[in-house]
């Protein structure tokens, strides 16, 4: 990785003449978050999106409007920011290398790269595995007609998942034979699929860590997820049924992994923890996550000061869990009564002792469509779970 501006190891200190800038590829919400947090250290945003009203641009000092893989514009922002990151993993690993060329890069295009395909992201647990101690959940590629008919007993029913671009439950079907694959392959207009065998889980967890440009790494408490309709509902930490020895494994997974990537920044690794209490890994996300946003209001260092810090080579900060807390996830759904908007008692919902919203700016609120969260912060997980099902009730969420 080459800076043709700074000492390959020094450190990006926010200064105020010249500010100091650091680059977002990606203008939504994880973005805006991040954006917060380096301008309450000092430093100054530019963010990298085609969308002119998104929610990184309306609070970053400057919003570059652009397409990811718009030259011209990369080469702005590169000019422009001592080192650049990315908020979603489908930007473009090619404008990731290319920003490399005159800007540090966190995380690299060479991870990104591994994160959007599903294939390589398997292939890469299965060679982290000795060192891991975990590997991903059967499966096999399914890139044509033929790959359907050669697939065995042993890995149905399944779930079939388009190598890339899937998300929040998008591009994944359940199948349970040969025929409903074809179906599903089908609908996905026969684009590679990878078909992974369904086992039979107890709960997901998610595994939230940062590595330094020097190699330290840390990892967050390990967190419990829910999910609805492919979308995370809420996040538990302590997970509630994650044991002791369940999380040294997850965590020590997690350091192995990120140490075998040469990452450098927040990763997120989802692992399914099944009924016999084998734990599997499933994927990976390379910037901060969705069910990471409780550090935010619990934790010593919130996951976006966390990126900040890799990606402008400080040192880590404390991971330290100060509170139990619930995050719950906000969705376009609760500003709907039948076919009628409206705002949401968002002041009954701040009542609530521990309850810290945090809404994205986004102005159209649509059902499924991520536009804020609540954490819930209090002295035992029982008072944040209350306050949770409280907020849940005020909101017409069921529980």
């Amino acid at each position: 990785m080459s800076n043709n501006r700074h000492p390959q190891d020094a450190a990006f200190l926010p200064t105020a003449k010249p500010p100091t800038w650091l680059g977002v590829m990606g203008g939504g919400q994880l973005g805006r978050m991040f954006a917060h947090a380096a301008q309450a250290m000092g430093f100054k945003v530019a963010v990298l999106e085609p969308a002119a009203d998104c929610p990184a641009g309306q609070v970053a000092e400057r919003l570059i409007n652009a397409g990811y893989g718009d030259s011209a514009a990369l080469g702005q922002l590169s000019a422009l920011c001592a080192a650049v990151t990315t908020e979603f993993e489908n930007v473009p690993a090619d404008s990731m290398n290319l920003l490399a060329q005159d800007s540090f890069v966190a995380p690299n295009g060479a991870c990104v790269s591994i994160a959007q395909d599903r294939v390589l992201e398997k292939r890469f647990f299965v060679e982290c595995a000795p060192r891991s101690g975990v590997l991903p959940a059967p499966h096999k590629v399914i890139a044509s007609i033929e790959d359907i008919e050669a697939i065995g007993d042993e890995l149905l029913p399944g779930i079939l998942k388009t190598v890339r671009m899937g998300y929040d439950g998008k591009g994944q079907v359940r199948v349970a034979s040969r025929a409903d694959v074809r179906a599903a392959f089908a609908a996905m207009n026969g684009v590679a699929c990878l078909l992974e065998k369904m086992l039979p889980l107890a709960y997901e967890i998610s595994v939230l860590t940062a590595r330094g440009h020097d190699g330290a790494s840390v990892v967050y408490p390990i967190a419990e997820n829910v999910h609805r309709d492919g979308i995370l509902f809420t996040t538990t930490v302590p997970g509630p049924n994650v044991s002791a020895s369940c999380a040294q494994r997850a965590q020590d997974a997690a350091r192995a992994i990120v140490d075998r990537l040469g990452y450098v920044g927040v990763l997120c690794i989802e692992f399914f923890v099944l009924t016999d209490g084998s734990l599997v890994v499933n994927e990976m996300a390379p910037r901060p996550h969705n069910s990471g946003h409780y550090t935010i209001d619990a934790c010593l260092t919130s996951q976006f000061a966390q990126q900040v810090r890799a990606m402008a080579r400080l040192p880590l900060g404390d991971v330290r869990q100060h509170s139990p807390a619930v995050m719950l996830n906000i969705l376009g759904d609760v500003w709907f009564e039948g076919d009628t908007v409206r705002e949401p008692a968002w002041d009954r919902v701040l009542a609530l002792p521990g309850a810290f919203l945090h809404l994205y700016g986004k102005d159209d609120p649509r059902r499924g469509r991520k536009m804020g969260h609540v954490n819930f912060v209090a002295p035992t997980l029982e008072a944040a779970q209350r306050q949770l099902q409280a907020a849940c009730a005020i909101l017409g969420i069921a529980p």
